[in-house]
């Protein structure tokens, strides 16, 4: 029973088409994860457009969505999933950031597809669209054998991380989140004690934190101490930032493999087996 990862969106904060983003890619966030045929999808960045016509083509019909939170550049895709559309499909989509404030996750999505800033409506998805709030640090399971635990992150208006466990191996998904420079968030620390892959946000090196510390998130070199401490096998830098081109993100690879070799640069497209 394979557990295993695609990367279909590894940019942050916006889009990045171009000739400078072929390499890495510059869709936003969308990770599919698959746990012996069970689908969950980490985030609807413009990275989901894609993955929805792959879903279509491999008939597959229910998926549960797991939101880390709904700034634009990871939600924007959504009005773009092609399955969304189609009676026969079902997805149950849940958000962990959003039941204290007075919202909750249907209302965001649909609030982005009314006019005049969209003209389709969220009510013109047929698909059957269960939708749950939650709060950042329960556990619940899917299926009853993938368990999924939670915990929140430090990100304007909030955010969400996972671990997904499934016959005794184990990823997590942080992003979006800043880190305290010398404080290690034990909250994190403890969501991906022992995990076998760490998907982290990476959008700065620590030089460039410097001038960014309030905007949200943090570091490739936070990313590799948080997983060493943790004894974590794979840490994945994720989220670039957009400014982060081919070149620039060559470089960061060559270092973050000198670094460490438990290092690996996400790319667009890239796939692995957890475990």
């Amino acid at each position: 029973m394979s557990f295993k990862v695609k990367f279909w969106g590894v940019r942050g904060s916006i889009a990045t088409p171009g000739p400078r983003y072929v390499s890495f890619g510059g869709n936003t966030s969308c990770i599919e994860v698959a746990c012996g045929g069970r689908r969950i999808i980490f985030d609807a960045g413009t990275g989901i457009r894609n993955l929805g016509h792959w879903l279509t083509r491999k008939n597959v019909k229910h998926a549960h969505m797991l939101l880390s939170h709904t700034h634009w550049d990871h939600i924007n895709g959504f009005p773009f999933f092609s399955p969304a559309f189609k009676k026969d499909q079902h997805f149950t989509i849940m958000a962990g950031h959003l039941s204290d404030q007075g919202s909750g996750i249907r209302e965001v999505l649909a609030s982005q597809m009314t006019q005049p800033t969209f003209p389709v409506p969220i009510e013109i998805m047929q698909a059957k669209m269960d939708f749950e709030d939650f709060s950042a640090g329960d556990t619940f399971t899917i299926d009853n054998d993938i368990t999924i635990r939670t915990t929140a992150l430090n990100h304007p208006d909030g955010a969400t991380a996972y671990r997904v466990d499934y016959q005794g191996n184990s990823m997590c998904y942080v992003t979006d989140t800043e880190h305290v420079p010398g404080k290690p968030d034990e909250n994190i620390l403890a969501l991906i004690e022992g995990a076998d892959v760490v998907i982290y946000d990476c959008t700065y090196s620590d030089k460039e934190f410097e001038s960014k510390v309030g905007w949200g998130h943090s570091t490739w070199q936070e990313g590799m101490r948080l997983c060493q401490a943790a004894n974590v096998r794979q840490h994945i830098i994720f989220h670039h930032d957009p400014d982060h081109e081919d070149m620039y993100m060559e470089r960061l690879e060559e270092e973050a493999r000198f670094q460490w070799i438990g290092n690996t640069v996400a790319r667009e497209n890239m796939r692995l087996r957890v475990g």
